[in-house]
């Protein structure tokens, strides 16, 4: 005797899988930065270290300073001493020539330029290093901003069907929530990617 139908055995329904809804996971790039400081460091000679030191001294206040008493102290006493005999002090360098202090200022003026234009190279061999890490910063921010948008849309995409398929009723101020954040992400599209890396979303209503 045959076996009916409806007592036939049934095939399995396959269960659905629910891991396709994901997106592919965002692989990082391998994290090549370094410290651009200590990269430079690690190339610089002992003469380029004292060429940047000196820079730095020579372009601050304390030897603008230092400079401006030399000169009041030394030339005050010639004047004094030349125009005063009568105080019995001795100059050195007599008023108004001032040979010595002269000499010596060609002769500090002559070592430092050189020494000075050194180390504003180091230092400007410095900003370009330091420049082109910024802007590998800022490539790898604007490739994760761009999956961050990418996996929000594809949400609003799930949650949209879901809703749909459940008949979901919704409020007005859930309405003005999706569309604030509708308009966030159209101005992080908008932005450059330099933009993307430093400044946060303006908020659109206000």
């Amino acid at each position: 005797m045959d076996t009916p139908i409806d007592n036939a055995p049934k095939s399995p329904t396959p269960k659905f899988n629910w891991e396709s809804l994901r997106l592919a996971p965002f692989k990082r790039k391998p994290n090549t930065l370094q410290n651009v400081n200590v990269v430079e460091n690690a190339k610089l000679t002992p003469l380029d270290k004292i060429a940047i030191m000196i820079t730095d001294k020579v372009g601050s206040m304390g030897f603008f300073l230092i400079i401006l008493g030399w000169t009041i102290l030394w030339c005050g006493y010639n004047i004094i001493a030349t125009q005063f005999p009568g105080l019995h002090f001795k100059s050195f360098d007599p008023f108004p020539a001032f040979v010595a202090y002269l000499l010596i200022s060609n002769v500090v003026q002559i070592l430092l330029m050189p020494l000075i234009m050194v180390g504003q190279n180091l230092q400007g061999r410095h900003s370009e290093i330091r420049a082109q890490l910024d802007f590998e910063i800022n490539e790898m921010a604007e490739e994760e901003v761009t999956v961050i948008l990418k996996h929000l849309e594809h949400n609003t995409d799930l949650m949209i069907q879901l809703m749909k398929h459940l008949d979901c009723k919704i409020s007005t101020e859930e309405l003005r929530a999706v569309e604030i954040e509708r308009k966030i992400a159209e101005k992080l599209l908008e932005q450059k990617p330099s933009d993307l890396a430093h400044k946060p979303a303006a908020d659109p209503t206000g």
